[in-house]
């Protein structure tokens, strides 16, 4: 699932292609996209037809598209979402969900979608915060983020790091990729306890975190198939500087250990034996 660089990537993209234009329909070719807007997708497009569209915004995982109206469009990209811009008449793509045309008549906006895990919801009030994610936390990136809230929030949990960092209600953004990746380069365990860490300790993670999701976004993110790409349809190239994740059986590039891979919620752990050993206090 794409994590903060993939998506403020999407929006960095999405930013120069509809701000400041006038919708001039939107045409549902697939309801399940629209699932979250109850009112159905026929009230969908009657509602965005005629509004223009601010700059878009992101908290986290999250992205919207303000209106100008006060209302917004609210987006979750899922496991395969894909904004994409495309000239008017370009072949429509395989799983083309929902596409958004513009008065002026340049390029249109389009949803593309394999697994249809993402979608679209029109947000009432919504475009400073859309209230259905108010609960989110900010992200290391929101010049408003409370670094100091963050290291208490933590260290109250009585949890695993990783659950930490993944706990969107501490800090939102971060995935299991760059997780595993801010720990390698903290040399921390994922399943030390959080209520064990000294304030700095956490404030080094954090910065870790907050380093290696820097380096993804300024090449695009991370892509490990065709489904994370931009609007342009390229892809992101911060697998190959990853040193943990996905590197089962590689070379640490610090020690030279293999990799391990372990399973951890549902899902994989990427860690150094050597460099990041298991705690005695580990919290699963």
């Amino acid at each position: 699932m794409p994590e903060l660089p993939e998506v403020e990537v999407v929006r960095r993209g999405l930013e120069e292609f509809t701000t400041g234009r006038t919708i001039r329909s939107v045409e549902v070719l697939h309801p399940r996209p629209l699932r979250r807007h109850l009112a159905g997708p026929a009230d969908f497009s009657d509602r965005l037809a005629g509004q223009k569209f601010l700059a878009p915004a992101r908290r986290g995982k999250y992205l919207w598209l303000p209106l100008a109206s006060g209302d917004a469009v609210l987006t979750h990209l899922g496991m395969s979402g894909q904004f994409r811009v495309q000239p008017v008449g370009a072949t429509d793509e395989k799983h083309l969900r929902v596409r958004i045309r513009f008065d002026d008549d340049g390029g249109e906006v389009r949803f593309v979608d394999q697994r249809m895990f993402g979608g679209l919801s029109y947000s009432e009030g919504g475009a400073e915060l859309p209230a259905e994610i108010a609960h989110i936390a900010r992200d290391p990136f929101d010049p408003l983020f409370d670094t100091e809230a963050f290291v208490a929030g933590v260290r109250k949990r009585r949890t695993g790091l990783k659950r930490a960092l993944l706990d969107q209600t501490l800090v939102s953004g971060v995935g299991n990729i760059y997780a595993d990746e801010a720990l390698w380069r903290a040399k921390l365990h994922y399943a030390r306890a959080t209520d064990s860490l000294k304030p700095l300790q956490i404030r080094e993670i954090l910065r870790h975190a907050h380093e290696v999701m820097a380096d993804a976004l300024a090449v695009g993110g991370t892509s490990f198939d065709a489904l994370y790409v931009n609007v342009n349809g390229e892809s992101g190239y911060f697998e190959r500087g990853l040193a943990a994740y996905g590197q089962e059986g590689s070379p640490c590039p610090r020690c030279g250990r293999p990799i391990r891979r372990e399973a951890f919620m549902n899902r994989s752990s990427y860690r150094c034996p050597k460099c990041q050993p298991a705690p005695r206090n580990a919290r699963w």
